[in-house]
């Protein structure tokens, strides 16, 4: 086990790597800088994302760079009502050899790569969506009779059209609760739009490269496990979580008239990396609060709903998240 200062001097070394991936992914994903760091931060904690945005914001093309930056082999699958489970795993098919001799040979599905791009993932019908659930939680799947691990590492990065519903199959819970973080992608700002205008309509477009390969991007995962987490971030995190359960004595009465269901304990876990993965990506050594606060929305977002009453207020999950952890940093402030 190395020592403090070798896990400092690690640090710092990622922290130049992922400096040097972030420039190379906005060359080409130009202005959301937010949405690059949670994918990014989705990446570095071994987790998969929800995209969640319109069409024509950039989202295929994000996954695309990443997996160029990133160095993984990808994948892209375009989520229809008529796909069928065989048609992202694969299947068996009978084969005759040159001597007459018959055997089953397997034929591995575009889920076999390390950067999986569900595409309105929405769109599939349940027993399709469901096929993804063993392989995002154990990155394997089981195809006649056979376990048949994936890549390493192995990620999704899902894409969802949040306006646009008609012939959707809306996902379940317990799948939403296997992506990381939910990561909303919005319109470009003027000035953002402009640079996207001029650098997507000419003769060439700016070109990326590889920073990480698979497997440094493994030992990046490895070593954000093992950074510091102070004391009373673990207790804020808990806190955070407990408190969006509409039954725990935590919970505050706006939660109890809003909330119908809160998070479990893989949100917790979540938060625990997410908040890790910020901390990096900015240059910090150990989390702070700020970085709680600003993946709270998109650890928490999927993975709670409102009662029948919010929803006919017209009450927004991202204002009651932002108002609660709010709230809950300055009474930890104030004691």
């Amino acid at each position: 086990m190395s020592g403090p200062d070798d896990l400092l001097a690690e640090i710092e070394a990622l922290e130049q790597k992922l400096s040097e991936a972030k420039a190379s992914i906005t060359r080409r994903f130009i202005g959301q800088e937010r949405v690059v760091d949670l994918t990014l931060s989705t990446l570095l904690c071994g987790g998969h994302g929800l995209l969640i945005g319109l069409p024509g914001l950039g989202k295929t093309r994000l996954v695309e760079t990443l997996s160029t930056v990133m160095g993984l082999s990808g994948n892209r699958v375009q989520f229809t009502p008529d796909l069928m489970p065989a048609d992202i795993l694969g299947s068996e098919v009978l084969e005759t050899a040159s001597d007459g001799s018959r055997g089953f040979r397997f034929m591995p599905g575009p889920i076999f790569c390390q950067l999986l791009m569900a595409d309105e993932i929405n769109r599939a019908s349940p027993r399709t969506q469901s096929a993804l659930l063993q392989a995002m939680q154990e990155r394997i799947v089981t195809v006649a009779g056979a376990d048949r691990p994936l890549g390493k590492p192995f990620h999704v990065l899902a894409t969802q059209n949040p306006i646009e519903q008609e012939g959707t199959y809306p996902l379940p819970e317990a799948q939403l609760d296997r992506f990381l973080l939910q990561i909303d992608v919005p319109f470009p700002t003027r000035d953002t739009e402009r640079d996207i205008l001029l650098a997507t309509t000419g003769v060439e477009e700016a070109e990326v490269h590889e920073v990480f390969t698979a497997d440094e991007l493994v030992m990046a995962q490895t070593l954000l496990r093992r950074m510091p987490v102070g004391d009373s971030i673990v207790e804020m995190i808990l806190d955070l979580v407990r408190i969006f359960r509409p039954t725990e004595p935590e919970a505050t009465e706006r939660v109890r008239q809003t909330v119908a269901w809160g998070p479990g304990p893989r949100a917790a876990q979540a938060l625990m990396l997410a908040v890790r993965a910020r901390a990096l990506l900015q240059g910090r050594l150990a989390p702070n609060a700020d970085d709680v606060l600003d993946m709270a929305q998109p650890v928490l977002s999927h993975r709670m709903a409102l009662n029948f009453s919010a929803r006919a207020r017209g009450d927004s999950l991202a204002d009651l998240i932002s108002i609660t952890a709010s709230e809950l940093n300055h009474q930890g402030a104030a004691a």
